[in-house]
């Protein structure tokens, strides 16, 4: 097969290859368009890569004459082993997501409009775009917020009608579904914040008493909520929320909303009176379980991340040493994960040193290995950090440990004088 020289303006200039699909940005530059939303969406740039010059609201169009050229040049020099460039499916335009939304208001079309507006979000990152800007995102937070308004009143009424709270609230598995497949812009997510806390309540309202999926949702969407929240708006999270979310840490509903939980409550929880709220909601009883049966390395080090913050209040200190097994599966964690973790293991048996170390508590640290661990990590590899904060914690004890016989012999050559 003879090589065939592609002419140059057929070439996309971000991935050098023919475009099969090409699409032109506002400032006048043309490419592949895949090529195009991969830099515009899974990059989250808002710039053309060729001009630096800002492209307002991802405005891509179609460049039909290029691509009738490009697919005529394709079957001229089909025998040199060229393949015909097939017309491409139309995209999705704004006029049809409003379509639909105006069509889902109807309570007799919600359900298709729903699953088909998923649909579509799942397809592409286009399509996500086009969703937004068509005012996607708010039609459906008033969705959720007049649903699970109406199932609190049926829920308020009388115990026979829980069930049709389960009838009514079936929408709301797609329209959660949605609106997290939408991967909101930080705008968007800051709207859904700053509505008086209403779209919070009603996503705590569906941690309460929606369905695993409907719940799973919300954590999600609180999750990306709170890493755009300002510090006046973390400050003033209701406890039913810290409340919710610990019972569905504790359910275990999925392995992602677990993670996102744990997530949320460590921004949210960078708040003093925050951390205050989460551990009266028993996080820190239901961290140490979720230890305990945890066996993926990600997941625990993210709990430790969160009980280390919890921990620097004396409220978070007393729970994690009410619990049996709260230091010991904290000392046994150490050098098991990262070099982050193991700092944060560290950092939470520094915590109870040095605040609320009682002479049971010495002992107790003592018995577990904690004394011993901790001579180890100055032997090992690790950051300068954690060996510092291990160093504090056995010359805090010194006078305890360092005759004591639960230290092996040869660990004893590394503790501090």
């Amino acid at each position: 097969m003879e090589e065939v020289e592609i002419p140059s303006f057929f070439i996309c200039p971000i991935s050098l290859q023919l475009m099969k699909d090409p699409v032109t940005v506002p400032t006048g530059i043309t490419y592949d368009r895949e090529s195009i939303e991969k830099w515009l969406f899974s990059a989250k740039n808002r710039t053309c890569p060729v001009t630096k010059q800002p492209i307002p609201d991802c405005d891509l169009t179609p460049n039909h004459t290029l691509r009738r050229l490009i697919q005529s040049w394709c079957i001229l020099n089909a025998a040199h082993g060229i393949e015909r460039i097939p017309t491409p499916r139309p995209p999705i335009s704004k006029s049809q997501i409003a379509n639909l939304l105006c069509e889902a208001k109807s309570p007799d079309m919600r359900n298709k409009c729903l699953k088909r507006l998923r649909s579509i979000a799942t397809e592409n990152a286009s399509n996500r775009c086009c969703m937004e800007a068509a005012g996607a995102a708010d039609f459906l937070a008033t969705l959720v917020k007049n649903e699970t308004s109406v199932s609190s009143t049926l829920l308020d009424e009388t115990s026979s009608n829980c069930r049709s709270f389960e009838v009514t609230t079936r929408p709301l598995d797609d329209a959660l579904a949605v609106l997290y497949h939408l991967q909101l812009s930080e705008p968007s997510l800051k709207n859904l914040i700053g509505d008086d806390g209403v779209f919070i309540g009603s996503l705590i309202r569906i941690m309460h008493s929606g369905t695993c999926d409907s719940r799973a949702y919300a954590v999600l969407l609180l999750k990306s909520m709170f890493e755009v929240a300002d510090i006046t708006q973390l400050s003033s999270l209701r406890m039913e929320l810290f409340v919710e979310v610990v019972r569905l840490l504790r359910d275990q509903i999925s392995q992602k909303a677990t993670k996102s939980a744990l997530k949320l409550l460590i921004q949210a929880c960078l708040i003093g009176r925050n951390r205050v709220k989460a551990v009266e909601a028993s996080a820190v009883p239901v961290l140490v379980d979720l230890l305990l049966d945890s066996c993926h390395k990600r997941e625990s080090e993210i709990i430790l991340m969160l009980l280390d913050v919890l921990c620097r209040c004396a409220e978070g200190r007393a729970e994690l040493l009410k619990h049996g097994a709260g230091i010991a599966i904290v000392s046994k964690r150490i050098l098991r994960v990262s070099e982050t973790a193991n700092e944060r293991c560290v950092g939470i048996l520094l915590s109870i040193s040095k605040f609320s170390a009682t002479q049971s508590i010495v002992q107790e640290m003592l018995h577990v290995g904690v004394a011993a661990k901790l001579c180890l990590v100055l032997q090992v590899e690790g950051t300068s950090k954690t060996k510092e904060k291990a160093r504090e914690i056995l010359k805090l004890h010194a006078r305890a440990w360092k005759i004591s016989p639960c230290i092996p012999s040869e660990f004893l050559s590394s503790y501090p004088a």
